[in-house]
């Protein structure tokens, strides 16, 4: 069966993904207007004091069960390359041997295969808490910024989900989740872009 895509608009977002409370609302647009989002820092290192890696909803587009792997880049897949490195780490600033981490996004046309598992896929952090993901850098949809979901879970431990962003997005003032505490950050040289972003899991 082909793959179907879908693309859907911030109404439909709210409604299918679970309401939001207002006062919730209010606080992720009220981050969004404080400045340009690309002169603010990626999440801070877990030794600055600033607890854990923020939760974000996991919106209607997560399916379980997505195969194991590293690279999302497969026949028929287009965009710009990227490659995301990281690591987990506690709140102690240990690191997390064995993490888990699911990743899914959009296509470059901002729309999400609910159908199959295209552009999804989980790994295991190494005995480091290092990963390392090669995908395409997705598109916006309306309502919405450039993201990656992610959760992040270390082993026996309660998964973490959250969202991470683009620096430079013009649509990150107006997305209503957009965080800058979950800000990636970006090296594009030569037409080659890499990602890094540190996931802090709390009682890690």
């Amino acid at each position: 069966m082909r793959a179907r895509s879908v693309s859907w608009g911030r109404r439909d977002f709210l409604r299918r993904s679970g309401a939001v409370p207002s006062t919730l609302l209010l606080l992720a647009l009220g981050r969004a207007d404080e400045g340009r989002a690309d002169a603010v820092s990626p999440t801070p290192a877990c030794d600055d004091g600033h607890g854990s890696t923020p939760r974000q909803t996991a919106g209607p587009f997560f399916l379980p069960h997505s195969p194991q792997r590293t690279s999302l880049i497969e026949t028929g897949i287009s965009g710009p390359k990227i490659v995301l490195t990281g690591q987990v780490l506690s709140t102690r600033c240990r690191a997390v041997s064995g993490a888990l981490l699911d990743f899914w996004h959009a296509n470059d046309a901002g729309d999400y295969d609910v159908e199959g598992f295209r552009l999804r896929g989980h790994q295991f952090a190494d005995s480091e808490g290092r990963y390392r993901l090669e995908t395409i850098v997705p598109g916006p949809y309306p309502g919405r910024t450039r993201h990656f979901h992610v959760t992040v879970q270390a082993p026996n431990g309660s998964p973490l989900t959250t969202q991470l962003y683009f620096p430079g997005e013009q649509r990150n003032a107006r997305d209503f989740l957009f965080d800058r505490r979950l800000l990636m950050t970006i090296d594009d040289q030569d037409g080659r872009k890499a990602a890094r972003f540190d996931f802090v899991l709390p009682f890690a």
